[in-house]
């Protein structure tokens, strides 16, 4: 088994950096970034040794904190507005 030093769901500035990209990026374009993210994502772990499965397990926790975060951004954005 492979120590993940940092595990993908605590690496706050990467996923407040995708979560900001993808608040402005739409349709293909969108698409595409994340094609891209992730790609590296997992290049990146598979030089470290990593295994496919934990490259995996590691993705999906990926994009449920990018997904998070998009969706709190969101929640703060109709505060604003409702409340602004």
């Amino acid at each position: 088994m492979t120590l993940v030093q940092f595990p993908a769901d605590r690496r706050m500035a990467d996923i407040r950096r995708c979560s900001e990209a993808l608040t402005h990026l739409h349709g293909e374009e969108a698409n595409r970034f994340w094609r891209q993210e992730m790609a590296g994502f997992a290049l990146r772990l598979k030089t470290q040794g990593v295994s496919d499965v934990e490259i995996s397990h590691q993705a999906a926790l990926f994009m449920n904190a990018v997904q998070m975060e998009l969706q709190a951004a969101f929640a703060e954005q109709e505060e604003a507005g409702a409340w602004g």
